[in-house]
């Protein structure tokens, strides 16, 4: 077996630190001196990392928050109006609970006439090589898709990574009625299936696993909570 890096580096790491050890002894430079020269340059660079990190994270967060607000928009055909919609202990709610940011959300939108035209949330599960995130657009009256945007994926590069840049797989989710099926080949005009990627069936059935998942949680949240808003 390949000794791994950690393992092939580390003795010379070791050798290079007793070598520079004896030539500072050589040369008169005490233990002491060599030791706070390297727990100093530790100390700086952990430093320089906490604070690239607390510079770069509120720019990070707001790119991140204009993205998923695009794929809102996008998923529900730029509605005249949106609202946003809570889930705190299994129910929805327009009253966030502690901190919204750490709240799943759904996106209400509404048409001129203030009927509301869709609803959108983002959901992920495992892929083939990590989390897949997606930006669903739907009726809950029904569960046919308005449309769906992958947000987030690590997918095969040229293979699975087409969920999101083959625009027949992606094209096909809207107007499609969940709970969806992967097929091969669709027969007729079955709304209900998909048609997977050759080669990606996995990354495929990812998708329709998770639009699947979310729309049959999130209905009979919204339904509770359509009844509750009722007068």
């Amino acid at each position: 077996m390949e000794p791994s890096r950690d393992s092939r580096e580390a003795p010379h790491d070791a050798l290079a630190w007793c070598r520079a050890h004896d030539r500072a002894a050589d040369a008169g430079t005490p233990s002491w001196r060599l030791l706070a020269t390297l727990g100093g340059s530790g100390a700086l660079a952990g430093l320089l990392l906490v604070l690239a990190w607390q510079w770069t994270t509120p720019s990070i967060t707001a790119h991140r928050a204009q993205v998923e607000q695009a794929a809102v928009a996008e998923v529900l055909k730029v509605p005249a109006r949106m609202d946003t919609l809570y889930v705190v202990d299994g129910k929805l709610t327009r009253t966030p609970v502690g901190d919204p940011a750490k709240l799943e959300r759904l996106v209400e939108g509404f048409d001129a006439q203030g009927k509301r035209s869709g609803v959108a949330g983002r959901a992920g599960e495992p892929g083939f090589a990590d989390v897949v995130s997606v930006m669903i657009g739907f009726d809950p009256a029904d569960g046919s898709l308005l449309g769906m945007k992958i947000l987030g994926q690590k997918e095969t590069p040229g293979l699975g990574d087409k969920i999101e840049k083959d625009s027949a797989f992606v094209g096909q989710f809207t107007g499609a009625k969940a709970p969806l099926t992967g097929v091969k080949a669709r027969s007729g005009d079955n709304k209900s299936q998909v048609v997977t990627i050759t080669g990606a069936t996995i990354s495929s059935r990812t998708v329709i696993r998770i639009i699947n998942n979310a729309v049959a949680r999130w209905q009979p949240m919204l339904a509770a909570y359509d009844r509750e808003a009722k007068p």
